[in-house]
C-alpha cells in the first residue's frame, strides 16, 4: 500500500460517521411532512385527533421557516434576507384571504381583508417591534438602530394604512365605509407604488439606512461570527422555506373550520378570525426578528416588522382590488372609531420610538401594551 492510500485509509478511518439526524436534521424533515399532510387534509373535515396533529405540524413548521429564513438571510446578506421573508409570507397571506373570502359565508367575509391587513399593521408596528426592543434591550440594555432607514420604513407604513383604511372612512363617494371603483384603484397603484419604490429604497439607492449600526453609529455590513453558506445550501433553504409557507397558510386554512367554531363558541366577534390569520402567518417573522435582536441586530428585526407591515399592505390591497372584480359583495376597508384611535396612538408612540435611533425595554413594554388593547378589544369590541 502506497503513503497516499495509508493516509486515505487513515483519513476515512478518523473521520466520524455522520447519524441520520446530521445527514437528515429536522428542519429538513418538517416541511416535507408538512406538505404531505397538507395534501392530505385538502378538501376533508378534521375530528379533534387531526386537528391536534396538524396544530402540531403548523407550530413545527413556522420554526422551521425562521431557521430558513435566516439561512436565506444569511447568504444574502441585509436588508434582502428580511425582505425574502416579507415578500413570502405576504403573498400567502394574500392567497389565505382571498380564498377565504371566495368561500362565502356571512357577511363578515366582506370585511375580512381589512380585519386581516390591519391587524398585520399592528402585530408589526406593536408586536414584532415591541418583542424585538424588549428582548434586545433584556439582554444588551440599550439596543440601537439607523433611525434614518427605520424612520423611512415607519413613514411608508403609517401612510399606506392612511390611504388604504383610514379614507375609506370618511368618503362619501360610496355607502358605508369603502371606497368607489375609481377610488379603490387609486389606492391600489399608491399602495403599489410606495411599495416599488421602498423596496428600491432599501436595496439600492440608501441600503445602508437598513443594515445594523453599532452604538457608535458605525454599519454592520456583514455578520462576521460565521462564513455564509454555500449557494446550495441556500437554494435548498429557500426552497424549504417556501415549502414551510405554504404548509403554515395551508394547515391554517385546513384549521380554519376548528378556529371558527372555536371563536363562535366562545362568543367572540366573526372579525376575530382575521386576527388570528395575522398571527398565525407573522409567527415565523415574529420568531425571526426576536433571534436577531438578541443578537443585538434590532435594525434587522425592525426590517422585518415594518418591511412587513408595508408588504401586508402594498401587495395586499392592489391584489384584492383586482380580486374584487369576480369577488361577490361589498368590499370594506375603512377602520371603525375604535381602530382608528387604536391606530393613532399607535403612530404616535412609534414615531417617538423610531426618532432617537435608540431604545429600551420600556418602549418595547410600552408597544406590547398597545398590542395587547388590541387583541383585547378585537375580542370585546
Amino acid at each position: 500500500m502506497t503513503d497516499a492510500e495509508v493516509d486515505d485509509a487513515g483519513r476515512h478511518a478518523d473521520s466520524p460517521k455522520k447519524s441520520w439526524r446530521e445527514r437528515l436534521p429536522w428542519t429538513t424533515v418538517v416541511p416535507l411532512v408538512a406538505v404531505l399532510a397538507l395534501l392530505g387534509v385538502t378538501g376533508r373535515s378534521l375530528g379533534p385527533v387531526a386537528n391536534v396533529i396538524v396544530a402540531a405540524l403548523l407550530g413545527a413548521s413556522v420554526l422551521a421557516a425562521v431557521h430558513h429564513a435566516e439561512v436565506v438571510a444569511h447568504r444574502v446578506g441585509e436588508p434582502f434576507g428580511s425582505l425574502v421573508l416579507a415578500v413570502a409570507v405576504t403573498v400567502i397571506e394574500v392567497g389565505l384571504i382571498l380564498t377565504l373570502m371566495s368561500s362565502g359565508g356571512d357577511g363578515s367575509k366582506a370585511s375580512l381583508a381589512r380585519d386581516t391587513v390591519f391587524a398585520a399593521v399592528m402585530i408589526t408596528t406593536n408586536g414584532i417591534l415591541g418583542l424585538s426592543v424588549l428582548f434586545g434591550a433584556l439582554r444588551h440594555d440599550i439596543v440601537y438602530f439607523n433611525a434614518e432607514g427605520a424612520g423611512a420604513a415607519l413613514a411608508t407604513v403609517l401612510t399606506l394604512t392612511t390611504l388604504s383604511m383610514v379614507l375609506p372612512t370618511f368618503t362619501t363617494s360610496a355607502t358605508g365605509p369603502q371606497y368607489s371603483n375609481a377610488q379603490l384603484a387609486f389606492a391600489a397603484v399608491s399602495s403599489l407604488a410606495l411599495y416599488g419604490l421602498f423596496v428600491l429604497t432599501q436595496t439600492r439607492r440608501h441600503r445602508d439606512f437598513f443594515l445594523p449600526v453599532t452604538p457608535s453609529g458605525d454599519v454592520v455590513d456583514e455578520d462576521s461570527h460565521a462564513d455564509p453558506p454555500t449557494t446550495r445550501e441556500a437554494a435548498i433553504s429557500l426552497g424549504l422555506l417556501l415549502a414551510s409557507l405554504v404548509a403554515v397558510v395551508g394547515l391554517a386554512k385546513a384549521e380554519s373550520p376548528a378556529i371558527e367554531s372555536g371563536v363562535a363558541a366562545a362568543r367572540l366577534p366573526a372579525t376575530f378570525v382575521g386576527v388570528i390569520i395575522a398571527l398565525l402567518v407573522l409567527a415565523p417573522e415574529t420568531l425571526a426578528a426576536v433571534r436577531a435582536a438578541r443578537r443585538n441586530r434590532l435594525q434587522t428585526s425592525l426590517n422585518l416588522a415594518l418591511g412587513s407591515g408595508i408588504a401586508s399592505i402594498g401587495l395586499t390591497i392592489p391584489v384584492i382590488a383586482v380580486a374584487g372584480i369576480w369577488l361577490d359583495g361589498p368590499l370594506i376597508l375603512g377602520l371603525n372609531s375604535l381602530h382608528l384611535a387604536l391606530f393613532g396612538i399607535t403612530a404616535l408612540v412609534s414615531v417617538l420610538t423610531v426618532v432617537p435611533g435608540r431604545a429600551t425595554r420600556l418602549q418595547g413594554a410600552v408597544h406590547l401594551i398597545l398590542l395587547a388593547a388590541f387583541v383585547f378589544l378585537a375580542a370585546v369590541p
